[in-house]
C-alpha cells in the first residue's frame, strides 16, 4: 500500500465517468471538504486487512502531530505499477474506513473505481505532505547494517569538563549551561521527529530565501535567488578557507554500484538510508557524502609518507540521505544537501593528532566567520573507552581549545569505522540539536579500500583517515542563521546576516521621483566598489520604503532626498545599531568594504530597481 498524504485547507472532487465495470454508484456531483488530511491511497498485489490497519494507526500518529483529526481515503491508483485487483482493493479500503471510525478518526471515502477532477489545495507547513508505504517489504529501500544496530547501540554518557574532569550527566548541574543540557537531552532521548514547525521556516519563505517544491521528492527544497546568493557564498566561502588550510579540490560521481565489494562493506559501515537507482540491469546508491569517490581516487593514487597529510576536499552539490518523512523540516534536514567534505590521510596517530588540531580550528573560525560564534552552539564527542583511556590529554585538550563543558557518548566497544567524533550542535528555538561541523578518526577504511603510503623503510601501510565537514551541510548553516535571528528578534534585537552574507547590503530609497537619478548616480559608485545595492523606484512614501528595508534585514538603508543631494552626506540607519548617521558615500563604501573584506563576493542576484522584480512568494 502506498499513501500519498496531504494536509489540505481544501479538496473538491468530481466523479466524471466510471473507469471499471465494478465502479461503486455515486451521484455526478461535486463534494468539497475544508481542512482535511487527503490520503491518496493505492492499494497493491498482497495487502491485506491487517496493512491496512497498519496504515491507520501510522496516519493517526501523525494526525495527533498536525492537530487535525478528519480524513478522506481517496483511491489513487497511480502511485504504484503494481496494483491489486479491483475487488480486493475495494474490500482493503473499506477495511481502512471502518477501522479509522472504530479508533475515533471523523472518516470520508472518495468513491472506487471513477475518473475524478479534483482540485486541492495543500497547506504550507513542513508535515503537510507525506509519501508513505505499508507492506511486507519496501523494495525500493536499502537499510544498512549500521541503521539496523545503531538503535540497540548501549551509549553512556557524560559531561567533560575543561578541566578534564568527567561527570555523569544525571551528576552534572546545568544551572550556567541550558543550552548543553537541551543538547543532553536531545540526544540521549534520540527522538528526531519534529511535532512543530520551527521559525526559520516561516522567515526563509518571507525572506523569499527558499520553499519546499510540491514537484520533487519531500526534502528537495527550491531556492529563490536571494537563498542561492546565500547558499552560494557560503560555498565558495567554506571552499576558500580549506584551500587555505590545503586541501585539493576534486570532483566524483554522485552514484556508486551497489555491488562493489569495498563500496557495500563500507555502506553497511554507516546508519543512513540510499536512494536506489537502477541502470543498465545494475543497482547505484547515490551517495550521502564524498567519503566513496575520495577514497577511490585515493587508493589509486602514489604517494609516501613525504606527503602526508594527504588532504582531499570535495563540496558535494548534492549528498543524499533518505531520511524519514517525518524527520524532514524545512533547512534543518534534507534528503538532499550540500556537504563540504575534506579528508586528511594521516601516517599514525601522533599526526592525526596533530591534524585534529588543526582542523578543530578550522572548524571554529568557519562558523564565526559564517555568523555563529562559540555561544551559539554545543559541542558533543563520541569515542570507545578504550581510546580514552590511552588518549585522554589529546581529548582534554580538544576541550579546553572549545571552552567549555561538552556533552560525551562513550561505547565500551568500537562500533563504526572511527574511534572518535565530535560535532558542534547548534540548538534550535524548539530545542532541537543539528550537527555542524564535525571530524572523526576513521581506522577502518584505508585498509578497506586497499589504500597505501610508502613508509621511510620503503614499506607499504595503511593510512588513518580524518572525516570533517568545517562547517557542516550548508543549508544547514543557514537554518542556523535564520533560527538565531528569530531568537534575536524575540530578545528585541534586530535580526540579521552578516553582512557579507546579505543579499541587498544598501538599498536606496529617494524621497520621491526627482531624487531616482540622483540615487542612481549613487548606486553606480556603490556598485564600482563590489557593494550589492538596490533602489527603491517605487511611487511610495518614503516611510513605507524604509518599514519594507527593514523588513527585508537590509543592513544600511539610505534616504536621498534635498538635504542630502545638496550637502553630499547620506542619510543612512544602520540596521544593527538602529542609529541614523549623516556621512559621505565615501565612510559608507569604506566601512562595507572593511567589515567584508576577505570574504567571497558576487553581485546582486535581483533587478536593481524595485519595480522591475517579480515575487517569488
Amino acid at each position: 500500500m502506498r499513501i500519498l498524504q496531504n494536509h489540505s485547507d481544501f479538496i473538491e472532487y468530481t466523479p466524471i465517468e466510471k473507469e471499471i465495470k465494478n465502479a461503486e454508484e455515486t451521484e455526478k456531483k461535486t463534494v468539497r471538504f475544508e481542512n482535511i488530511v487527503v490520503l491518496f491511497t493505492a492499494i497493491e498485489k498482497g495487502d491485506d486487512v491487517s496493512i491496512a490497519k497498519k496504515a491507520i494507526d501510522e496516519v493517526k500518529e501523525s494526525l495527533e502531530i498536525i492537530k487535525c483529526n478528519k480524513i478522506l481515503i481517496y483511491p489513487f491508483v497511480h502511485l504504484t505499477n503494481n496494483p491489486s485487483g479491483p475487488g480486493n482493493a475495494l474490500k482493503i479500503l473499506k477495511e481502512m474506513e471502518k477501522y479509522a471510525k472504530e479508533i475515533k478518526l471523523e472518516t470520508y471515502r472518495a468513491p472506487f473505481g471513477w475518473n475524478k477532477q479534483y482540485n486541492i489545495k495543500i497547506k504550507g507547513h513542513p508535515l503537510a505532505e507525506q509519501s508513505k508505504f505499508f507492506g511486507k517489504k519496501d523494495v525500493k529501500e536499502k537499510v544498512s547494517e549500521a541503521v539496523k544496530k545503531e538503535e540497540k547501540l548501549k551509549s553512556f554518557w557524560y559531561i567533560l569538563q575543561p578541566d578534564g574532569k568527567l561527570v555523569l550527566v544525571e551528576k552534572f548541574d546545568f544551572k550556567k549551561h541550558g543550552k548543553l543540557k537541551k543538547l543532553a537531552d536531545y540526544e540521549m532521548n534520540k527522538s528526531r521527529a519534529n511535532k512543530q514547525m520551527p521559525p526559520h521556516i516561516k522567515l526563509m519563505r518571507k525572506m523569499e530565501i527558499a520553499d519546499f517544491e510540491p514537484g520533487s521528492d519531500p526534502g528537495n527544497l527550491r531556492y529563490y535567488p536571494k537563498g542561492r546568493l546565500i547558499k552560494s557564498l557560503l560555498e565558495m566561502f567554506v571552499t576558500q578557507r580549506v584551500i587555505e588550510y590545503g586541501g585539493m579540490e576534486v570532483e566524483t560521481p554522485i552514484m556508486y554500484d551497489f555491488n562493489h565489494p569495498i563500496l557495500a562493506s563500507y555502506l553497511n559501515r554507516f546508519p543512513a538510508r540510499q536512494y536506489v537507482v537502477k541502470s543498465e540491469e545494475k543497482e547505484f546508491f547515490l551517495r550521502f557524502s564524498a567519503c566513496f569517490g575520495q577514497f577511490l581516487m585515493a587508493k589509486d593514487s602514489q604517494f609516501s609518507y613525504k606527503q602526508l597529510p594527504y588532504r582531499i576536499y570535495e563540496l558535494t552539490r548534492y549528498s543524499f540521505r533518505r531520511e524519514k518523512s517525518g524527520e524532514l523540516v524545512g533547512l534543518r534536514r534534507l534528503r538532499a544537501f550540500t556537504m563540504p567534505d575534506v579528508h586528511a590521510l594521516c601516517a599514525d596517530l601522533e599526526q592525526v593528532k596533530k591534524e585534529f588540531v588543526v582542523r578543530f580550528n578550522l572548524c571554529k573560525d568557519v562558523l564565526k566567520e559564517s555568523g555563529l560564534d562559540n555561544n551559539d552552539y554545543e559541542m558533543a564527542i563520541r569515542f570507545t573507552k578504550n581510546f580514552y583511556e590511552e588518549n585522554k590529554d589529546f581529548i582534554n585538550n580538544l576541550i579546553k581549545l572549545h571552552g567549555k563543558p561538552v556533552l560525551v557518548e562513550m561505547w565500551e566497544q568500537k562500533f563504526f569505522y572511527f574511534i572518535l567524533k565530535y560535532e558542534f550542535n547548534f540548538i534550535d528555538n524548539l530545542n532541537k540539536a543539528s550537527a555542524l561541523s564535525t571530524d572523526q578518526i576513521d581506522i577502518e577504511n584505508g585498509e578497506r579500500y586497499g589504500i597505501t603510503y610508502i613508509d621511510k623503510n620503503d614499506k607499504k601501510r595503511h593510512p588513518i583517515i580524518l572525516h570533517c565537514s568545517p562547517s557542516g551541510a550548508i543549508e544547514r548553516v543557514m537554518y542556523s542563521l535564520l533560527e538565531k535571528a528569530y531568537a534575536d528578534s524575540k530578545s528585541g534585537k534586530n535580526p540579521t546576516f552578516p553582512l557579507w552574507l546579505s543579499p541587498t547590503q544598501v538599498r536606496l530609497c529617494p524621497v520621491n521621483d526627482d531624487y531616482i537619478k540622483y540615487s542612481d548616480n549613487i548606486m553606480k559608485e556603490l556598485e564600482k566598489n563590489k557593494i550589492r545595492v538596490d533602489l527603491d523606484d517605487r511611487t511610495e512614501r518614503v516611510e513605507k520604503k524604509v518599514r519594507d528595508a527593514e523588513m527585508e534585514w537590509i543592513p544600511f538603508i539610505v534616504v536621498i532626498g534635498k538635504k542630502e543631494k545638496e550637502s553630499g552626506k547620506l542619510a543612512v540607519r544602520f540596521r544593527e545599531t538602529g542609529k541614523i548617521e549623516n556621512i559621505p558615500l565615501e565612510n559608507l563604501i569604506e566601512k562595507i568594504k572593511n567589515l567584508t573584506k576577505d570574504y567571497p563576493f558576487k553581485p546582486l542576484p535581483l533587478a536593481k530597481f524595485l519595480t522591475k522584480r517579480p515575487k517569488f512568494v
